[in-house]
């Protein structure tokens, strides 16, 4: 993937007439850190530096002649992260941003460089710790470990500061006038001290919702996981006005999974992070807006179009819906559980969790993939994986290559008909009591670290007063709506969509359907299908 690919001469006529011809001066800056909309730049003549901001103004790449400027911020809207300055006088054709997504659908071999790389660039940024935030904070806090999850689920660029370990560390919060009892501490946009933040007023700072306007939406998608995301790039791809809006970042139950083996086109396997921000960055390239740490609370179907209500009080309009939430792993049923999430309770298992445990024994709840794929994971840097598998065997639930993998790992324990009971320490997690059923017998071990990935429970009480769910709580949608609901549940003489809901015109996909298969790719077909009919139901309304 090259990051800074030279333009042909041919490549750049084809850019000449959806840009402007500017000439440029040295010292002139073309675009600013946190400005919207950042254009595309091509140099025809001279330098321009890329920089971030800071005391130092440190030069990260320079772009010469046949060059350009840019990177995912110019496909999203937001707010640049760096400084371009020209360096050498010369000129430049500047493309505002409507104008470079215009032309990367219509030019796919453009629109294969410059997406290519975006995303190579971005990704050099999340390397290297080059952006707009500066996270303080310890190994040992909760609240840390969620700012850097949220960061990093939204491929956002960001300079971890461990307090504990980083030798600097001191004379920056001094700088500051940060104290170490109010870590988590974030410095945002070279501007903004943000002390001990959630993660919506840390969304807020970054702007990460800029430009979502008002207007109404072919279809809203809510929810952000693989089928949501599916959703969102078929729809947009096809023209329709889409809005994906995300709880938390997107990626959903696949994004917390280390490598994901089974999806197809991936022979080596792909992260689910990687899959999340590839998909997102499709979904932006053709125009669908994502707005993250952002909860739906209510739609109101009253009337069409239907109405799409935030915690926050924001409200949107969309002729359809796609209901994407999916499901989350259930909380261990033990006392003080919740107490240690993020100090010793994971329900992630991504490299940032790993290093949390490296060289120490870790216990692993769960019988079915995603439990699979954390256990070979972690056993990679961990001391010992003991898996905790409810049931007598792997294969009701897992797939083979990964029961295979995981019987032949000698730093993995498989506990059949155990779970456990009990959990103590001071602060962080130290200790771990299980029932083993098979035994009849209670043990116990210093284990600070538990991943839980098992029991899959949706995301629907906020809809249980206005769709029909199944008695698990999952969205019950097409055929299946007959027989459940007596037949008295659906108001139209057609018979309903094949996921379509208990409403019209609202769609529901992905694990938080009733009858879904639990499967990424399954998912993702249900999220492309899902436009399809979104399809039928607006050319039913008539529009």
């Amino acid at each position: 993937m090259r990051d800074n690919p030279n333009l042909t001469p041919e490549q750049i006529d084809r850019i000449r007439s959806v840009a402007q011809l500017r000439s440029v001066q040295a010292g002139e800056v073309l675009y600013e850190p946190s400005q919207p909309d950042v254009p595309l730049f091509i140099v025809l003549e001279g330098n321009v530096s890329i920089s971030r901001t800071g005391e130092d103004d440190k030069i990260l790449a320079v772009r010469e002649a046949n060059q350009f400027t840019g990177e995912m911020s110019v496909i999203s809207g937001k707010r640049s992260l760096l400084k371009a300055r020209v360096t050498g006088d010369g000129s430049v054709l500047e493309l505002r941003r409507d104008k470079v997504l215009s032309l990367m659908a219509k030019d796919t071999e453009l629109g294969e460089i410059f997406m290519e790389a975006f995303v190579a660039r971005r990704l050099l940024m999340i390397q290297l710790g080059e952006g707009n935030v500066v996270l303080f904070g310890t190994k040992s806090s909760a609240r840390t470990l969620a700012l850097r999850e949220f960061l990093t689920r939204n491929a956002h660029p960001f300079n971890y500061v461990d307090i504990d370990s980083d030798s600097f560390a001191g004379e920056l919060m001094e700088k500051l006038a940060v104290r170490n009892s109010e870590i988590p501490v974030v410095y945002c946009n070279n501007r903004y001290v943000l002390r001990n933040p959630s993660i919506a007023e840390l969304a807020q700072c970054l702007d990460l919702n800029i430009n979502t306007d008002k207007s109404v939406r072919d279809v809203v998608v809510i929810g952000a996981g693989p089928a949501g995301l599916a959703a969102a790039v078929y729809a947009a791809s096809e023209g329709l006005r889409t809005l994906v809006i995300e709880k938390s970042a997107p990626g959903g139950q696949a994004g917390s999974s280390s490598r994901i083996e089974n999806y197809l086109g991936f022979p080596t396997g792909v992260s689910g992070q990687e899959l999340a921000n590839r998909s997102i960055a499709q979904a932006q390239k053709f125009g669908a807006q994502i707005m993250v740490a952002q909860s739906v609370v209510h739609i109101d179907t009253s009337r069409q179009p239907y109405k799409v209500i935030l915690e926050s009080g924001l409200k949107f309009n969309a002729r359809a819906v796609v209901i994407a939430t999916g499901a989350q792993y259930a909380r261990l049923p033990i006392e003080d559980a919740d107490a240690f999430t993020g100090r010793g309770i994971y329900y992630n298992a991504t490299h940032m969790e790993a290093q949390l445990c490296d060289s120490e024994e870790v216990i692993v709840v769960g019988g079915g993939n995603s439990a699979g794929q954390a256990a070979v994971f972690l056993a990679q840097s961990s001391a010992k994986v003991h898996l905790f598998v409810r049931s007598q065997k792997l294969s009701d639930s897992m797939s083979q290559y990964l029961i295979g993998r995981i019987e032949a790992h000698p730093r993995i324990d498989i506990h059949y008909r155990t779970r456990i009971t009990g959990l103590s320490g001071a602060g962080h997690l130290e200790h771990v009591e299980w029932r083993d059923d098979a035994l009849g017998e209670t043990k116990s071990g210093p284990i600070r670290h538990v991943f839980v990935m098992a029991g899959a429970a949706p995301r629907t009480e906020w809809l249980e007063d206005s769709l029909v769910l199944d008695n698990r709580g999952f969205i019950t949608t097409g055929p299946d709506l007959a027989a459940f609901a007596g037949g008295d549940q659906w108001p139209l003489k057609r018979p309903p969509l094949m996921l379509e809901t208990s409403v019209p015109g609202i769609f529901a996909v992905g694990d938080t359907r009733a009858g879904s298969v639990k499967r990424v790719a399954s998912a993702v077909g249900e999220g492309s299908m899902a436009v399809h009919l979104v399809h039928r139901y607006l050319a039913e309304c008539g529009d």
